[in-house]
């Protein structure tokens, strides 16, 4: 039996791009997180004044910022959530579409949703401050 996250599990998803945010909000709806979804750094801010994530998920960049900056700037507002920044693309047929519908390549390859969905759960299994660098000190 696969096991699902506690529906207690809240994640703040920063992605500028819509259409990218849906896919990701929905891939991890469908796991059993909890998703607090904003397009830019403003919307998170509020976002956080809201709630407490247990993990931020950006993108490498955000509306306005990189989402490197975006990420120490958030755990300064909630210094226990844990961040993954997230390059690439999933594979999802609404992003092959739109990309193809272009006639764009992308690089790298997308990755599964399955690959992202377990370094979500490595990730939150970690203790707090185990791989995240000096600022979670």
């Amino acid at each position: 039996m696969a096991e699902h996250p506690s529906i207690t599990t809240m994640i703040l998803l920063l992605i500028s791009d819509p259409i990218i945010r849906s896919v990701f909000k929905e891939t991890l709806e469908r796991e059993g997180y909890m998703v607090e979804a904003a397009g830019d750094l403003g919307h998170a801010v509020d976002r956080l004044e809201q709630s407490t994530p247990d993990l931020l998920i950006t993108r490498t960049y955000v509306e306005g910022v990189s989402g490197h900056d975006a990420a120490i700037y958030l755990r300064t507002k909630c210094l226990t959530m844990k961040v993954l920044i997230v390059g690439g693309l999933l594979d999802d047929d609404r992003l092959k579409y739109r990309e193809a519908l272009q006639g764009f390549e992308v690089f790298p390859k997308p990755y599964k949703a399955g690959e992202l969905l377990q370094t979500v759960k490595d990730i939150l299994s970690k203790p707090q401050g185990q791989g995240e660098g000096p600022l979670a000190q």
